[in-house]
């Protein structure tokens, strides 16, 4: 069983060309990625990609953001981790840092942090 298959393995997912474009991508990935940013490794229209990156989020398989840009940006659902976003030239950074948040009754899913990266303060 292929990296794909197993990532695919227990969803309704039924693995097409388009489909296993675009997680070949976000898998080599080691940042976000918005549409414009891999559109031109895609042999597929805009709204065919979206339509596929939706039913990945349905199934957990990618995870998504919007950022100031009002872009949204996808990654693999790999392991649990925040973003900051500059807020002057909108470039995104994971941050595999620990918060330790805890609000009662809540689940915290991600951090999105929005400030000046070092390039920009």
């Amino acid at each position: 069983m292929n990296k794909l298959d197993k990532i695919t393995n227990n969803t309704n997912i039924k693995l097409t060309n388009a489909r296993r474009a675009i997680l070949e991508i976000l898998i080599e990935s080691n940042k976000p990625l918005c549409y414009e940013d891999i559109k031109d490794s895609l042999s597929m229209d805009k709204a065919t990609f979206y339509r596929n990156v939706s039913k990945f989020e349905e199934e957990k398989i990618i995870y998504s953001f919007e950022s100031n840009d009002k872009k949204r940006y996808f990654e693999m659902q790999k392991t649990q981790h925040s973003h900051f976003i500059c807020t002057n030239c909108s470039k995104i950074e994971c941050i595999h840092k620990d918060f330790n948040l805890n609000l009662e009754n809540h689940k915290i899913g991600t951090i999105i942090i929005k400030g000046l990266c070092p390039n920009c303060i």
